[in-house]
Parts: structure tokens; sequence; C-alpha cells
């Protein structure tokens, strides 16, 4: 089958010959949380008498989110259920820290991100139809947990996906190598023969490409326009189609 990129504005950063599976990041390039978080732990929190303001909760959690991934960063990125769930137990805890029943306020937003109703997933069903038809295989690799898989479940979407890799599942977190390796395990291919695709800049894009997979940056506000070929900003340009 003679096959072409839609290349709308990435202008074709790969070597497209070789690509034989795209893989996608859940969070922040297929799926968001709706409200945002931020207004999650906010309403949550105020039934536990939390007073902060949705601004200060949006800091709090950027620098505690960060402070978690230095955690992760220092422990060779190995992680696990347990992991995880202490991860967020622990952010929860420093940016909700006034709230008088901390474990109760926790299971709260554990139980509400594990819902499928809290979260939206951007326009992909064109994107992953062609690829599809192009017989590219189609993957999602996360970092998240087991609840990730009864978010997916619930939109129709995914069943196009036909490989799911999850950090807690795997044992390794992005950008760790084994965690990209996994990845290529799962699908049977080289790495140089998986696109990878995500929205994070050291998770997704360096991750990968150090892993020696093809990688494109999901850049939907255009903020990384130096990257050119590497970078796209709507997942309808990115597909495979029938061409010439």
């Amino acid at each position: 089958m003679c096959r072409r990129w839609c290349r709308g504005d990435w202008g074709g950063g790969v070597d497209l010959d070789r690509i034989r599976a795209v893989a996608f990041d859940a969070v922040g390039t297929l799926i968001y949380p709706e409200p945002s978080a931020a207004e999650v732990y906010a309403r949550i929190g105020r039934r536990f008498g939390s007073r902060l303001e949705i601004g200060e909760i949006r800091n709090r959690f950027r620098a505690v989110f960060a402070e978690q991934e230095a955690i992760d960063r220092a422990n060779g990125w190995v992680t696990s259920e347990e992991r995880e769930r202490r991860r967020w137990q622990d952010i929860v805890a420093a940016v909700l820290d006034d709230v008088h029943d901390q474990a109760g306020c926790f299971a709260k937003l554990y139980a509400h991100f594990g819902k499928p109703g809290a979260w939206r997933c951007k326009p992909a069903s064109e994107c992953f139809e062609q690829l599809r038809q192009a017989r590219i295989s189609i993957a999602l690799a996360s970092n998240y947990d087991h609840r990730l898989h009864a978010v997916l479940d619930a939109f129709s979407v995914f069943e196009y996906v036909t490989h799911r890799v999850i950090s807690s599942e795997v044992g390794w977190r992005k950008p760790a190598p084994q965690f990209f390796a996994r990845l290529a395990e799962t699908l049977r291919l080289p790495a140089e023969a998986v696109l990878y695709v995500g929205d994070d800049w050291d998770n997704d894009y360096e991750g990968a490409r150090r892993a020696g997979m093809p990688v494109l940056l999901f850049d939907p506000w255009a903020k990384r326009l130096d990257l050119g070929g590497h970078r796209i900003g709507n997942l309808r340009n990115l597909p495979l189609t029938s061409g010439r």
C-alpha cells in the first residue's frame, strides 16, 4: 500500500518509512481532567474544611508535583501501584494541608480521578481510524496506575488502542529507558519503528528520544515552534492515509 503522511502543521521531521506503530501519552495528550485538577481539589477540599483558593491550590500542586518528580528521579524512576498511591497521598497532604481529615479527603480525590466522568477525551477518532486503516498499531503509554483502565474503557475511541503500557504495571515511570523498552517489547517492534507522541518535554519527548524512538511533541499551544517537524499542534494532522 502506498502511503503518505498528513503533514499539516508539522512538516515531517520523522523517518516515516520505518514507522509501524504510534504510541500516545494519555493525560495531557489524549485525555484531560474536566473540571481541572485545581478546581476539583478546591471543591473536595472545602468539604473537609479547606479554605484555599483555586489559584493557591494550582501553585501548590505544581510545586509539590515537581518535588515528587525529583523523588522518583532520585530512585531511578522505579514505581509500583503502592508508590503511585503514596505519591498522590503526599501530593494531596501537601496541597490541602488545612483539611481536618487527610485520609478522607485523599480517598475522595483518589476515587474521583478514577472515574470516567472526571475526564474528557481530546478529538482522536479520525486520527485513530486512519492509523488503523494504514495498518499502523496504536498504543497508549502513560505514567499512571490501575485507575486508567476504567477511564479508557469508558471512551469508545480507545477501542482502537491495541496495547496499553502503564507505569505502575511495568514498574518504571517515564522518562526511564526501561519504560520505553517495555513499550517496544509489548509492541514486538524495535524502538526506531515506534513513533511516540506526548505533551511533556522531559517525560515524553526527551524520554522517548533517548530511548531511540522517533518522537513528536504534542504542542497545541505552539510553545515549541523551534522544534519544527518534531512537534504537532493537532492530532488530526498526524495520521497515515492512503496516498498517491
